[in-house]
């Protein structure tokens, strides 16, 4: 057959050495490749359920002389390419005269072309030379040997798929038997199982998902001595979650099997790290399945925007060195994503790929942390699209989902939930809407878009695009109009533009459960707003390109009132001016505030503290009397922390304590305020040692808060801001370097970030916390609920 190949007419605008090949898993398929390798050429995989635009671009692109296909092959699929059968080849072979195949091994020849999925836009073509191939099977080879009893290998992988090229060449270079799988029998654990079994199968390559499907069907029957051959399980292309690492060692028990965590992509031949698990015991206090080190003669790096190197612990992106790279793509189609190495010393690593991966290295290992294009920044926030998907697939009757970002980066852009519904579920846009204002951040909350199903590309893949599209249709349309109850009577001809932006924001923040029609007219307290989402509503404005001030829409009566205050925002425009200091008075804390400031700090606080709720009822009104108490003379003493009055009245409406970062009272309580505060010093303390300027009068510590109870919703958003800059200057004329802060409320994590560009250090889940009595005071707080250590730096 390879002498065939060699004989066969090329025309003249088609590349001399590369073949495609269509065609079904069989014992033809190995053999065709084997002919193909023989005689000097590469092998280009396609498949028939290809669409045919796909086809047509991939035939069009790569020009191959020939492409192998089955009988019954549709031809007009392949319209413009020459076609041969097996069956062509093989007659034409028989009538083959001996003659030496033998050729000068070049280990940069072309060996395969895969195409990338394309999910990101058009497909674009792999280059794999012969040492690419053989530099990763050579390490497998070392690092997971076949066993002298290991005779039959399993050939199941899509051949368009990097996957299969170890599948099919790991075996045979090793003179071991290949067992060819139909893709249809893969999908049936039951028959799947039985291959395995009937052939003593060792060892087997498969996604997350197929391996949760076999694990489920093996919960279903007598698992005693099934699969007992069965040693090396490879997991890769899909991130493994821990918990079904832990369902794998369950349903094994000691019986000695290895699951291997694989990671890479077609550009990196397939696998680039590995990590190896032999017992559940390694899997506690794991977070995520770390994807290990990297294989033979591969370099990984971790760095970030600008290519620099990042410290250990941090997360970046995950770029390749070394022998496991492809020589790049047919046509040179990226010339973004191979670049010259900046940190290469040996000639060996003059290359690097980026992977478009975040990852970090934690305890000598690389963690994969999800894609560069699935972590986005909001507002200064960053978001991972993963994160989001997770909570709205917790919502009732939600059956599957998919998170999105519409132009990420511009103005316009946007979070969508691309969801389908569960049948007979009566589930809502608007209850999942009400669900995830419970679970999620405002910065996290998508747009909900409901569609009859998720489209897949020919990898099974989600179509990214289409549904971006489909987006973008629906959003446009000026017949399907998203918002149903904006009614724009009455707005004149100059401002409807902004109020086609303004009128959609407030209906999406307050979501379709607002009270009223969002009209000119309507207030936006009356319509559902609070004091978290009036900032939302302002930060998603500028999102748009328009400015108002927090204070100006806050106090503006109506939405016309809004919109006239709405102005075109320039770039690095703040939010707000300087606070109206006429409306309040500041004064330094001194003993004649301290009945008002206690009763203020204790009224809030156990009212509404984010924390302390969970731990009610084991705390009263008088546990934060005694706390203010004790910390009563060192606050007065330290002269860091201010009272506010009304000018009106003189009365006392806000409370702001501070200490110096490196000057703080220690605290002894017998209470359960305990735990509130062991917990912040749980999440404060890494970050004051390790990335916090040292010693007195560098660092302020703003550490509680507070505003009257009887403020209502607008009063409080514009004296929390308010309380904020006066921080900041208190700082600037204290001479400090800047303000240290944890917030576990909505409102002043949004101000912070939103308003006065605070840098957050570190987000956590409370109720991941696991106090030094080993319970989860916290457990019972939505995934939602977050602490945010956030700095400020003045000079």
């Amino acid at each position: 057959m390879a002498r065939a190949l060699r004989k066969c007419d090329k025309p003249e605008d088609s590349s001399q050495s590369l073949v495609a090949v269509c065609m079904k898993p069989s014992h033809r398929l190995p053999t065709v490749l084997l002919a193909i390798v023989k005689a000097g050429m590469a092998y280009l995989p396609l498949d028939a359920e290809y669409p045919m635009s796909r086809m047509k671009h991939v035939l069009q692109e790569a020009k191959p002389f020939v492409v192998l296909v089955e009988r019954e092959a549709d031809s007009s699929m392949f319209e413009g390419a020459a076609t041969m059968t097996y069956e062509e080849l093989a007659d034409r072979s028989r009538d083959e005269e001996e003659e030496d195949l033998e050729q000068e091994e070049d280990p940069e020849q072309l060996a395969i072309v895969l195409y990338t999925s394309g999910s990101t836009g058009t497909p674009k073509g792999v280059l794999l030379p012969h040492a690419t191939v053989l530099n990763r099977l050579r390490w497998q080879w070392r690092e997971l040997p076949y066993g002298s009893d290991e005779e039959r290998c399993v050939f199941k992988t899509s051949l368009t798929f990097v996957d299969s090229v170890s599948e099919i060449w790991g075996p045979l270079l090793q003179g071991r038997t290949l067992v060819v799988v139909s893709k249809h029998v893969t999908k049936d654990p039951e028959r799947f199982v039985q291959v395995l079994e009937k052939h003593q199968i060792q060892r087997l390559v498969l996604v997350p998902s197929l391996l949760h499907s076999m694990l489920m069907y093996l919960s279903l029957r007598d698992k005693e001595n099934v699969l007992r051959s069965l040693k090396l399980w490879v997991c890769s292309g899909e991130t493994l979650p821990v918990s079904l690492a832990e369902q794998f060692f369950v349903t094994f028990q000691d019986e000695g099997k290895i699951l291997a965590n694989f990671y890479g992509s077609t550009e990196i031949m397939g696998d680039v790290t590995y990590h190896l698990l032999n017992s559940q015991n390694q899997l506690q206090s794991m977070e995520k399945v770390p994807i290990g080190k990297p294989l033979d003669n591969c370099i990984v790096y971790i760095v970030n925007k600008e290519m620099r190197l990042v410290p250990q612990g941090e997360v970046g992106e995950l770029i390749v060195a070394g022998r496991n790279l492809a020589a790049g793509y047919l046509r040179d189609n990226d010339s973004r994503k191979f670049l010259d190495n900046p940190h290469a010393i040996d000639p060996e690593y003059s290359r690097i790929y980026r992977t478009g991966d975040y990852a970090r290295i934690s305890k000598g290992v690389v963690v994969y942390e999800g894609r560069v294009d699935s972590q986005i920044k909001v507002r200064g926030h960053r978001v991972d699209l993963t994160e989001v998907e997770k909570a709205v697939c917790r919502v009732p009757g939600v059956d599957s989902v998919v998170v999105l970002c519409y132009k990420p980066g511009e103005l316009s852009q946007a979070l969508v939930a691309f969801i389908t519904i569960a049948n007979g579920s009566p589930t809502c846009e608007q209850k999942i809407e009400t669900f995830l204002q419970a679970t999620l951040p405002p910065y996290m909350l998508p747009h909900i878009v409901v569609v009859d199903n998720i489209p897949l590309l020919t990898n099974g893949k989600t179509d990214r695009q289409t549904l971006l599209k489909q987006y973008e249709s629906s959003n446009h349309s000026e017949n399907n109009d998203q918002y149903v109850n904006c009614d724009y009577t009455g707005v004149s001809a100059e401002e409807l533009e902004k109020a086609k932006v303004l009128f959609p924001t407030v209906a999406s923040v307050i979501g379709r459960s607002s009270r009223a029609s969002i009209t000119l007219d309507a207030n936006f307290y009356e319509l559902g707003g609070n004091s978290l989402n009036s900032i939302y509503t302002v930060t998603k404005l500028r999102d748009q390109g328009y400015e108002i001030g927090i204070t100006e829409f806050i106090t503006a009566k109506n939405l016309g009132e809004v919109l006239a205050r709405m102005r075109i925002s320039m770039d690095d425009v703040p939010l707000e001016k300087d606070f109206d200091e006429e409306g309040y008075i500041f004064e330094m804390l001194d003993h004649s505030h301290k009945r008002d400031a206690i009763e203020i700090i204790t009224e809030s606080f156990y009212s509404k503290a984010d924390l302390e709720q969970w731990l009610m009822p084991g705390i009263e009104r008088d546990d934060y009397r005694i706390m203010m108490e004790i910390l009563w003379e060192p606050l007065v003493e330290k002269n860091l922390s201010f009272v506010v009055k009304s000018s009106r009245d003189n009365r006392t409406i806000g409370v702001g304590l501070n200490f110096d970062l490196w000057d703080e009272p220690e605290l002894i309580l017998d209470s359960k305020l305990t735990i509130v505060f062991d917990f912040l010093e749980f999440l404060e303390a890494p970050i004051r040692e390790r990335k916090l300027p040292k010693g007195k009068g560098q660092i302020i510590h703003n550490f509680m808060m507070s505003t009257s109870s009887d403020l209502n919703a607008a009063e409080n958003v514009i004296m929390m801001k308010a309380m904020e800059e006066y921080c900041l200057q208190l700082a600037r004329r204290k001479e400090y370097a800047g303000i240290f802060t944890t917030n576990t409320s909505p409102l002043t994590q949004q101000l912070g970030m939103d308003v006065f560009g605070y840098e957050t250090l570190l987000t956590y889940q409370v109720n991941k916390y696991v106090a030094p009595d080993d319970t989860k005071p916290f457990g019972e707080a939505p995934d939602g609920q977050l602490a945010i250590c956030s700095l400020k730096m003045i000079r």
